[in-house]
């Protein structure tokens, strides 16, 4: 029995000692990540894309992201450090685990931001930076992210935007090491040595001329800047499905389960298509019918009305100028002062909080809510 006992507490304390062991590597950036996903909700995904410096810094603008990790994945080393990898010595990519919230950002939009901050034609490397450890990939951690990465891609190679083949992977997710602390938040913590790595590696210059205008917005300083409608192939790529069809087939998504119905953070909305504003906060009002409601158009210019006789009735339905996308139908129902409501669908829309009005170029609006 005592020899039982022996054995017994030794495997315990073994135990801990390689627990202690394992997450000594990164271990503040995985209790980070473990600590949000106790969060109801929220959800991971990972990418690779050259230097994780420009990934993360990238991801962390975009709004619902809750944070962003950068690390080593894809490679049959256990605890890979940044020496290893860069060697080449791992089959790790350097890569970037973001862990976002569903309901303010989905993982199609998330898919949609990756192929416009890389090149995916490179399976070599990521502009300057070379090796398969700078190689873009997709790592998915189920089957319908695979699913939605696999659409994606396809989309993207019918698209016709690139005249090379999409070379980025799409593979399964092993595991995830955290890259070392000082690479972490490596654009805050060293802007000066990052700026300049970025200025130089030609990331930024490729995605300018690749992507002129995201989502048709044009790039903020541009005094004749225009709101354009992409081409289908393009749109094709860069929508959901769902975006796709409640924009350009005049769908519908379904009430209380749609992305803005019950958002009450301050900011404006965007057409998803041309960028062109249309709705604020400040005129929002919960309508009871669980779709976003508005009582007036922020810029009453980029509205249009269209006489809708569909499904047996005679409705108004609101279009944007620019983008021609279909957003939904005015009703004259709505609370003071205009007595209408602009019942819209989410899918048709981009919300841009008031703090990123500045860095999205929409920092005319920002007057409209203080300007703290």
């Amino acid at each position: 029995m005592n020899r039982i006992w022996m054995v017994l507490l030794f495997s315990i304390a073994s135990l801990g000692l390689w627990t202690m062991f394992n997450h000594s590597h990164g271990n503040q950036h995985e209790k980070d990540i473990r600590m949000a996903q106790t969060d109801s909700g929220l959800r991971k995904a990972t990418f690779a894309g050259g230097c994780f410096w420009c990934i993360e810094a990238d991801f962390e603008k975009l709004d619902g992201v809750v944070e962003v990790i950068s690390g080593y994945t894809g490679g049959h080393s256990e605890n890979p450090t940044y020496e290893q990898v860069s060697a080449g010595r791992t089959e790790h990519a350097e890569a970037v685990q973001v862990v976002f919230d569903p309901a303010r950002v989905s993982y199609g939009q998330l898919l949609d931001f990756f192929w416009r901050h890389v090149d995916p034609t490179d399976g070599g490397g990521q502009f300057v930076d070379r090796g398969t450890h700078y190689r873009p990939a997709i790592f998915y951690h189920d089957e319908e992210q695979k699913r939605m990465a696999e659409e994606s891609k396809l989309a993207l190679e019918r698209s016709g935007r690139f005249s090379r083949p999409i070379m980025a992977q799409i593979v399964k997710l092993t595991t995830f090491y955290p890259a070392e602390d000082y690479h972490q938040d490596f654009h805050k913590k060293s802007p000066d040595r990052y700026n300049q790595y970025r200025r130089n590696s030609g990331r930024d210059q490729f995605l300018q001329k690749t992507w002129p205008a995201s989502r048709g917005r044009p790039a903020a300083g541009d005094e004749n800047r225009k709101y354009v409608r992409p081409d289908d192939g393009t749109l094709l790529s860069t929508l959901t499905p769902l975006q796709y069809e409640v924009t350009q087939r005049e769908g519908t998504e379904p009430p209380f389960r749609n992305e803005f119905w019950d958002n009450k953070r301050e900011g404006i909305y965007v057409d998803i298509v041309s960028g062109e504003p249309l709705f604020s906060s400040r005129d929002k009002f919960d309508s009871g019918t669980g779709w976003p409601s508005f009582t007036r158009p922020l810029e009453p210019d980029h509205i249009v009305q269209r006489e809708d006789r569909r499904l047996f009735m005679t409705r108004t339905e609101v279009r944007s100028r620019h983008g021609e996308s279909h957003l939904g139908h005015v009703f004259p129902d709505g609370p003071p002062p205009t007595g209408l409501r602009y019942c819209i669908n989410s899918a048709s829309l981009r919300f841009i909080p008031k703090e990123s009005l500045e860095q999205e170029g929409y920092g005319e609006y920002r007057k409209l809510f203080g300007g703290d």
